[in-house]
């Protein structure tokens, strides 16, 4: 994805030390701040405009990285291991993009290998890849089991994630304690009966 704003990055650097941010990036916040009800020009909000810009520029990182590049490497001494692995409770935060409010939750992720693994904290960086970018829990769950897929090549995937959404707990129907569970199933977590309630067991999630 093409990036409109390339001199966030370290090669220029603001007054203060840190990254440079588009005087226009700021002006909108500062118009943003104004149109809420407050002042811009307050000692309190002087420097807000930079924070939050180069904070979505964190929020965002996902633009910046190929999540499959995290599975190239692979090994193939298992020691003849051919059953699920996987990696659950994995913390992650994202933003929607219908209200770009945060979505914090976890995910659990899963694969039968066919022969064979990827290190574990690949996994992760998977999931943060995609998470880092504005999101529908939907199409993150998606991203991350066909990127597992495509790139592994395993004999199945199984993701599940669980969130909880701000723009639904904060705003709107302000319902606190609301959970979102999605999941994809690929392979033979999602041809075998049996298979499918084994990783769902795994996970501690309901067949």
């Amino acid at each position: 994805m093409s990036d409109t704003y390339p001199s966030l990055g370290h090669d220029q650097i603001d007054t203060d030390g840190k990254p440079l941010v588009p005087s226009d990036v700021a002006e909108a916040i500062r118009t943003l701040i104004r149109w809420s009800g407050d002042d811009p020009d307050r000692e309190g909000l002087v420097d807000t405009p930079r924070r939050v810009a180069r904070a979505w520029k964190e929020y965002c990182a996902g633009y910046a990285d190929d999540p499959a590049r995290h599975l190239e490497r692979v090994f193939e001494e298992v020691g003849g291991y051919d059953e699920i692995v996987l990696l659950k409770d994995i913390p992650f935060q994202s933003h929607c993009e219908h209200h770009m409010a945060p979505i914090i939750g976890k995910a659990h992720i899963a694969y039968l290998p066919r022969d064979h693994v990827v290190g574990i904290s690949k996994l992760a960086r998977v999931l943060h890849g995609f998470a880092r970018r504005l999101q529908v829990q939907e199409r993150l769950t998606a991203e991350v089991a066909d990127c597992i897929w495509d790139n592994l090549k395993p004999l199945g995937v199984a993701v599940v994630i669980e969130a909880s959404h701000a723009c639904m707990t904060a705003r709107g129907v302000r319902t606190p304690g609301v959970t979102m569970v999605t999941s994809r199933m690929m392979g033979v977590f999602r041809d075998d009966d049996r298979s499918r309630k084994e990783v769902l067991a795994l996970m501690g999630a309901r067949a």
